[in-house]
Order: C-alpha cells, then sequence, then structure tokens
C-alpha cells in the first residue's frame, strides 16, 4: 500500500488506491444466483491446498496503461489459474462477458493510466528496485456493483490442508467368489 500511495501522490493517480493489493487470478462478470456455485468450486480447489511463499521482485509494466511489481515465484499461482479454469463455464455470463484468467502474475501499483502518468513513471520503475516475499494462505472472492469502483469481500478461502487419496481400480475389483483360471 506504501507503493501505491507514493505513487498515487507523486503522478496524481488517486486511482491507485482503490484497490488493495492482490494477485488477481480470475476476473469476470456474473449473476449472483451463481455465487454459491461459484463458492464450492473454490472452495473445493483451496481445499488442498498448502500454503507457499510468493516472491516480488521489481517492477514491470502492461505498456501504456499499467504498472505493477513482478511476482517471481509462479508456479503455484498458475496451477490455481488452471484449476480455475477448467470451470470456467460457471464464470462466464455470456458470449460478450467471458472470463479472463491471470497469464502473467502481478501486483498491480497502477491501472487504467493516463498516457502522461505511464510514460513518466515507467521511466523511473523500469530501473526502481523493489524486492518483498509474503506467504499465501488464502484467496478471496470478490465482488463489486456494476458502475462503482469500491470491492467487498464475498468469500474468503484458507487452504486447508486436506489430503486427497485416490483408490484406483476400487469400481472393478473383482467380486469375492471370483477365481482366476
Amino acid at each position: 500500500m506504501e507503493e501505491k500511495k507514493m505513487y498515487a501522490e507523486t503522478y496524481q493517480c488517486p486511482e491507485a488506491l482503490y484497490v488493495k493489493p492482490r494477485i488477481t487470478l480470475v476476473h469476470f462478470k456474473q449473476h449472483e444466483l451463481m455465487e454459491t456455485h461459484i463458492v464450492r468450486l473454490v472452495k473445493n480447489i483451496t481445499a488442498t491446498l498448502l500454503d507457499f511463499k510468493v516472491e516480488l521482485k521489481n517492477f514491470g509494466s502492461f505498456p501504456s496503461h499499467t504498472i505493477y511489481i513482478n511476482v517471481v515465484s509462479k508456479v503455484q499461482i498458475m496451477d490455481i489459474v488452471k484449476e480455475l479454469k477448467a470451470s470456467q463455464k460457471l464464470m462466464k455470463l455470456d458470449d460478450e462477458n467471458k472470463p479472463h484468467f491471470l497469464t502473467e502474475p502481478n501486483i498491480s501499483i497502477a491501472r487504467k493510466l493516463l498516457p502522461w502518468q505511464y510514460e513518466k513513471s515507467w521511466l523511473e520503475y523500469e530501473h526502481k528496485h523493489f524486492h518483498g516475499r509474503f506467504i499465501a494462505d488464502h484467496v478471496l472472492l470478490l465482488k463489486r456493483r456494476e458502475n462503482t469502483k469500491m470491492w467487498k469481500t464475498a468469500n474468503r478461502f484458507d487452504f486447508e490442508h486436506i489430503k486427497t487419496d485416490v483408490k484406483q481400480g476400487a469400481l472393478f475389483a473383482a467380486p469375492a467368489n471370483y477365481k482366476k483360471k
């Protein structure tokens, strides 16, 4: 938040303060009645996850509109995205509102920048150093009403470390009186 606050003040970008730092896994629009199904999906995914370290280093950008902190440790994050993507039909409102899945893990400092904000700030941020780390131990489902800037937490899913044992072949077990010839 300190980095976002500094950016907002230096580059006249109060929008940088609207969103708390986070790594967005998927962004989608959906009817509220689908929320229980989405909650069940995310709960099933996070139930088996272990906490993991997220390493952050320096800055990156999406040219012309976004400055972000690079996420160096990507494997576990992209694994979660892959699990979510397998059930993307739950997140598809219609043909014009399809889910957008993370392809490059990052923590946004500022988005939807004006051309002058991006150009001036990227001159500084492309050479600026940053290093941090934290332990990821949960996923949040955030939602907001249309035409608002404020997000609210709809649900928190702690990683539960539940082991799943797969019993292969139990479906086709031979009957007790079966004799091999």
